[in-house]
């Protein structure tokens, strides 16, 4: 079993929209107390709990960072949408895994999941703020017009 660490929201993490960050910030503590439960042997049924509210969370947050995208126009929308869909996919799978197998949830799956988040956050998430502080601007430079 892996030892995984709890992982602190950091700005590093930001795309400067502050509703998406807190969404980011969410799924951290989510994480964070899935793996807490997990550590501390928490009742297996509580721990799939847990990973099903990660699961309808991430569908929240993804959603909503995908109608801010859509909005604002982001040339790259069907890719990065596209992107989300592979932590669905994902976390069906675990899920799948889990209802033949109760002990299949393991600390590995969790930092697996969660990897996935941050890997998406720092690479994919990143790709989209420089094309949102131009709107931003292009927007603010109307508006003083």
């Amino acid at each position: 079993m892996a030892d995984i660490e709890k992982i602190e929201w950091e700005k590093k993490y930001s795309v400067d929209i502050e509703e998406i960050d807190i969404h980011q910030k969410k799924m951290f503590e989510l994480f964070n107390q899935l793996i807490e439960m997990m550590k501390s042997k928490t009742d297996i049924k509580d721990c799939i709990a847990m990973l099903n509210d990660i699961n309808e969370y991430s569908k929240l947050y993804f959603s909503n960072e995908e109608r801010c995208l859509k909005k604002k126009g982001y040339p790259d929308f069907n890719t990065h949408a596209k992107t989300h869909r592979q932590f669905a996919k994902l976390s069906i799978t675990v899920r799948r895994e889990i209802s033949e197998n109760e002990e299949a949830l393991t600390l590995d799956v969790i930092e697996e999941m969660r990897n996935w988040l941050i890997n998406h956050i720092l690479t994919r998430d990143t790709l989209y703020i420089p094309f949102l502080r131009i709107n931003q601007y292009i927007e603010d430079s109307k508006k003083k017009n």
